[in-house]
């Protein structure tokens, strides 16, 4: 499955209320949330259900493809986009520190 396919796809689950960018936004926050918990967990109960973590890691998924889709951007251009900035960086020997520009 293409990224471009996943978005589309996706989209047809959404309700009509949530696609906005607000909306796309506060569920992608919600759900890096769950993420962020369930390794939390691990590391304080030392038990980890991958499973149930990569559900999670899904539906961040799922809400950066919402969020590309009604900013009129195409998931895949947007990856495209962000791993060119990252291998420009590694080339440049600047993909530690920070600064959006580098």
């Amino acid at each position: 499955m293409t990224f471009k396919e996943y978005q589309e796809a996706a989209m047809t689950t959404a309700m009509p209320s949530a696609k906005t960018v607000e909306y796309m936004i506060l569920g992608m926050c919600n759900e890096a949330g769950e993420v962020a918990g369930k390794w939390k967990k691990k590391l304080r109960d030392d038990t980890f259900d991958r499973d149930a973590f990569l559900k999670e890691v899904g539906d961040v998924l799922w809400y950066v493809a919402g969020l590309c889709d009604v900013l009129q951007a195409q998931l895949d251009e947007v990856a495209g986009d962000n791993l060119r900035k990252l291998q420009s960086r590694a080339t440049r020997g600047v993909i530690g520190g920070s600064g959006d520009v580098r």
